[in-house]
C-alpha cells in the first residue's frame, strides 16, 4: 500500500483524523497552532478554524456539532454559527496537563485522556464522559494516553499508553462503560517507533501510527503479531482513520515537532496529512451524544 499527500498542512504536531460521513469530509488537528482542518472529499477543498487552544481532538456530535477537546477541558463546536461552547473542565487544577487522544463509544460516552506537556510520567488519566457530562476516571498514572478503540463486538476496549510500548486489551462493559485489564494484546519493538493514535477495521485489525516509525501499522489483537504496514516518508506518524465514501482509504497524520533541522530536510513531508488506499475497509465512528 502506498500512501500519497491528502493535504499539505505541515503541522506541528497533526492529529485525531476522523471521518465525517454526513459532510462527506476528514477532520484532523494541529494540537500545537490550534487549527482545526476540514478536507471535503468530492470537491477536494480544504478549510480549516483556528482556536486560542491547544485543540487536540474532534470527534462527530449530534446535527452540526463537533466535540473537541483543549487544553482545560472538552467545548462543542457549531459548524454553521462557528459558535464555541465550553462544555467541561477536565484536570484545570493540574498545571501544565491538556487533554489528548480520546474516542467515542458504542453509547455515545466520550473517552479522553490526559497528559503533561513535558511528559512527565504518570501525570496523566482517562476519563470517560456520559451523555450528561458527569466524568469518571477509568485510569490513573497514564503518562501519553493515545489510541482508544473498541473490538468489533464491544467487548473489548484497546487502550494506548504511548510510554509502555503496548497496546492494553480491557474487558469492555458496554451498557455501564466499567473496563477491566485483561491483558497487553501487542507489544512494539522500540525499534519499530512508539505506538501513538489508532482506528479498526471491518476484520478486527488494529491499525496504529508509530512515532518514529516512519508508517501505519496493522496489528492482530488476538495474536500480537504484524500483518501489514504502509510506509510514510515521514518518521513521526501520529494517527489514523478510515475514510471515503467506503471507508476504503486510510488518512494519516504526521507531526514536525522535535525534529531537528536537518531531519526536515531529510524529511521535508513531515507534518503533512497523507492518505493511502486499503484493501480493507474500516468500520465508521460512533457519534458522540453529550
Amino acid at each position: 500500500m502506498k500512501a500519497e499527500i491528502l493535504y499539505r498542512s505541515q503541522c506541528i504536531l497533526g492529529e485525531g483524523p476522523i471521518w465525517h460521513a454526513q459532510r462527506k469530509c476528514c477532520f484532523w488537528v494541529d494540537i500545537e497552532k490550534g487549527i482545526l482542518y476540514e478536507y471535503n472529499w468530492l470537491n477536494k477543498t480544504t478549510k480549516f478554524w483556528s482556536f486560542n487552544y491547544k485543540l487536540s481532538l474532534v470527534i462527530q456530535g449530534r446535527n452540526n456539532h463537533l466535540i473537541l477537546g483543549l487544553n482545560g477541558g472538552i467545548a462543542r463546536f457549531d459548524l454553521e454559527s462557528e459558535n464555541l461552547e465550553w462544555l467541561l473542565d477536565i484536570e484545570t487544577g493540574i498545571a501544565d496537563n491538556r487533554c489528548n487522544d480520546g474516542s467515542c463509544d458504542s453509547q455515545g460516552r466520550l473517552w479522553i485522556g490526559t497528559m503533561q506537556m513535558q511528559f512527565k510520567k504518570s501525570a496523566g488519566s482517562l476519563y470517560c464522559i456520559d451523555k450528561d457530562l458527569t466524568i469518571k476516571k477509568k485510569l490513573d498514572k497514564v503518562s501519553i494516553s493515545n489510541g482508544i478503540v473498541w473490538s468489533l463486538d464491544s467487548k473489548r476496549l484497546y487502550f494506548i499508553d504511548s510510554p509502555t510500548q503496548v497496546v492494553q486489551s480491557f474487558i469492555f462493559k458496554e451498557e455501564t462503560g466499567d473496563i477491566s485489564f485483561e491483558k497487553n494484546a501487542i507489544q512494539i519493538p522500540k525499534k519499530m517507533g512508539t505506538p501513538d493514535g489508532m482506528t479498526i477495521d471491518e476484520e478486527g485489525m488494529l491499525w496504529i501510527a508509530h512515532w518514529g516509525g516512519f508508517g501505519v501499522y496493522r496489528w492482530n489483537p488476538l495474536d500480537g503479531k504484524i500483518v501489514d504496514k504502509i510506509d510514510i516518508p515521514a518518521p513521526n506518524v501520529t494517527s489514523c482513520t478510515f475514510a471515503g465514501p467506503n471507508l476504503d482509504h486510510l488518512v494519516i497524520t504526521t507531526a514536525r515537532e522535535n525534529l531537528k533541522k536537518e531531519d526536515l530536510r531529510a524529511y521535508p513531508e513531515s507534518g503533512n496529512t497523507f492518505v493511502a488506499k486499503t484493501n480493507v475497509k474500516g468500520v465508521l465512528a460512533n457519534t458522540c451524544l453529550i
